[in-house]
């Protein structure tokens, strides 16, 4: 396999079209698309700092490496990828993938993340942000930390254990879910739902606590207080 190491990459589609590459020690600084329609590529080590990095590649892996904020979009319509001990700091970052494999993976901001995806592991994820896996089918998750409203709407087939996760409306519009020896935060759990099971686990409401300090708002205004 070729080589790439210590170099500082620019320009739109950099390495456009690239195959059998390994690359250490790189930065993907300002230029969209950098790696779009590249197949069995390894990456260790290195950043990517602007737009849309795997766009259309297969047979990718990632380790020891950065996505930084303007990194987003970054994996759409891309299959066999596997991230690990990454920071992954932009949204929107997985799109319309097929077998993607995520360990040690923190998502500091995980807006609209992991959409549209199938055949997904995790292991040892965090994530931070809202609508994270919509639509996506064929889940296996362990030890994972999510904070985020909206998470799995309209998924199928998802197994998590050892989980928490503060999440109102979680698991809506979803099909054969299960969770085990997991905590859960939110409302309206699983609404539309078939098939969810919760084993050994915590679930804890917040709309009691959310009403009832409405009700005290309202009536330290009614008298005066």
């Amino acid at each position: 396999m070729q080589q790439i190491n210590e170099e500082r990459l620019t320009g739109e589609r950099a390495l456009f079209m690239s195959k059998d590459l390994e690359i250490k020690n790189c930065i993907f600084a300002d230029g969209e698309s950098p790696l779009k329609e590249s197949q069995n590529i390894s990456i260790e080590n290195s950043s990517f700092q602007w737009k849309y990095p795997l766009w259309y590649c297969k047979d990718i892996t990632v380790k020891n490496s950065a996505v930084f904020e303007m990194g987003r979009a970054g994996i759409w319509y891309t299959d066999n990828v596997s991230f690990d001990d990454v920071l992954f700091e932009a949204p929107k970052g997985f799109r319309r993938c097929n077998g993607i494999k995520l360990q040690n993976v923190d998502f500091p901001n995980a807006d609209e993340t992991l959409w549209h995806c199938s055949n997904i592991t995790m292991k040892r994820v965090s994530a931070k942000g809202n609508y994270f896996a919509m639509n996506s089918r064929d889940i296996q998750i362990d030890n994972f930390h999510l904070a985020g409203n909206y998470s799995f709407d309209g998924c199928e087939n998802v197994e998590i254990s050892n989980a928490k996760m503060i999440s109102k409306d979680a698991f809506w519009n979803c099909k054969n879910v299960t969770v085990k020896n997991s905590y859960i935060c939110g409302e309206y759990i699983g609404w539309n739902s078939e098939n969810i099971t919760l084993e050994n686990c915590t679930i804890e409401s917040m709309l009691y606590e959310e009403r009832y300090l409405e009700k005290l708002s309202s009536t330290q205004y009614r008298f005066g207080l």
